[in-house]
């Protein structure tokens, strides 16, 4: 029972941590030899460097960390993918503006969710676990975990596509929970029960229940 309160807790850290480490990858080039481990390894590390210094972002300021993610993080995460797995089935009947708006709001929801959790972040560091790969595949797991000086290790680890525009993030996977998963039971429902738009309108409203909690 005290695991499961615990996990509870951490969760909410721990995508901040994950969703928030996809920033820096804009400051690293990457290049046909990169490799996706070696990207985790180095740049989650220098990320939470990052969250510590900067103030608004480690308060959870909004704003900020939605800016960083339209300006750093879009182009190296495939949150329309993400999207789509997290929307199952349902997916395939949308309309092209019913797709835009799932992966506009489920964005906005991940960024509005998580983004509180940041000013838990203290003497954390992401060590890399063993990577096992073949240098042809193009969708690959890096696993990692988060250690601090008090508790034991957590497991955070990343889901990445190689695409033309290289290495992409799709799905994270905190305490052994997919980020996918944990989305897609609660909108496969929703769709069953109201559709496409019914989706869209529960995702707009949490938005807007979450942006008035921020204000």
């Amino acid at each position: 029972f005290k695991r499961r309160i615990t996990m509870r807790f951490l969760r909410p850290f721990l995508f901040s941590l994950a969703a928030y480490s996809l920033v820096v990858f804009v400051a690293h080039a990457q290049t046909p030899s990169t490799t996706p481990d070696a990207l985790v390894r180095d740049l989650s590390n220098e990320v939470l460097n990052a969250i510590k210094a900067d103030k608004a972002l480690k308060s959870g300021d909004t704003g900020r960390v939605q800016k960083l993610v339209d300006e750093k993080i879009l182009p190296y995460t495939d949150f329309q993918k993400m999207t789509q797995l997290s929307v199952g089935p349902g997916w395939r009947n949308a309309t092209p503006e019913q797709r835009a708006a799932l992966t506009r709001e489920f964005r906005t929801l991940l960024v509005r969710t998580y983004s509180g959790a940041l000013s838990q972040i203290s003497d954390h560091k992401v060590e890399l676990r063993p990577f096992r790969a073949q240098p042809t595949d193009t969708d690959v797991i890096v696993r990692t975990q988060v250690v601090a000086s008090r508790g034991d290790p957590i497991q955070l680890d990343y889901r990445l596509e190689k695409t033309d525009g290289g290495w992409k993030i799709y799905d994270l996977n905190i305490l052994g929970v997919w980020l996918v998963e944990n989305y897609k039971s609660q909108f496969t429902s929703q769709v069953n029960a109201s559709g496409i738009d019914g989706l869209i309108k529960t995702l707009t409203e949490r938005n807007s229940q979450l942006a008035q909690k921020k204000a």
